[in-house]
C-alpha cells in the first residue's frame, strides 16, 4: 500500500509539473491573442500578466522616489562597508602618530562629505530641513 501511495504522489508531482509547463506555454499565446483582438494590455485574465510600462523612457514621481530610496539603501550599505574597512585598518595601526594622522584624514573626509550632502539636499529641495 505504501508503494502505491508513493507512486501516486510521484505521478501527481509529475502531473503538476506538466500542467505548469502547459500553462506557461499558453501565457505567451494568450498575450499574442489579446494583442490581435485589441484587448491588450487590459487582459487581466492572462496568467501572470504584467502590464507594460505606461511611460516608457520617462521616470514618474513614484519611480523617482523608489530610485531615491534604492540609492539611500545602497549608500548606507557602502558606508557600512567603509566603516568595517576603516575599523580593520584602525586595529592594525597602533602608533599614536599614525592615529593622529588618521584622525586628521577622517575629519577632512567628514568635512568633504558634509559639503556634498548639503549640496545634494539643496538640489532636491530638502535644505535646510
Amino acid at each position: 500500500a505504501l508503494q502505491v501511495q508513493n507512486d501516486h504522489s510521484d505521478a501527481a508531482a509529475s502531473d503538476l509539473n506538466r500542467r505548469m509547463q502547459f500553462q506557461n506555454k499558453l501565457a505567451g499565446v494568450c498575450e499574442e491573442m489579446c494583442k490581435e483582438v485589441g484587448a491588450y494590455p487590459k487582459c487581466t485574465q492572462c496568467p501572470k500578466f504584467v502590464e507594460p510600462d505606461s511611460t516608457p523612457g520617462v521616470m514618474t514621481w513614484d519611480e523617482l522616489l523608489e530610485h531615491m530610496d534604492n540609492l539611500v539603501n545602497w549608500g548606507q550599505d557602502q558606508i557600512k562597508g567603509w566603516h568595517k574597512q576603516a575599523s580593520a585598518l584602525q586595529v592594525q595601526n597602533d602608533h599614536s602618530d599614525a592615529a593622529a594622522s588618521d584622525l586628521n584624514r577622517r575629519m577632512q573626509f567628514q568635512n568633504k562629505l558634509a559639503g556634498v550632502c548639503e549640496e545634494m539636499c539643496k538640489e532636491v529641495g530638502a535644505y535646510p530641513k
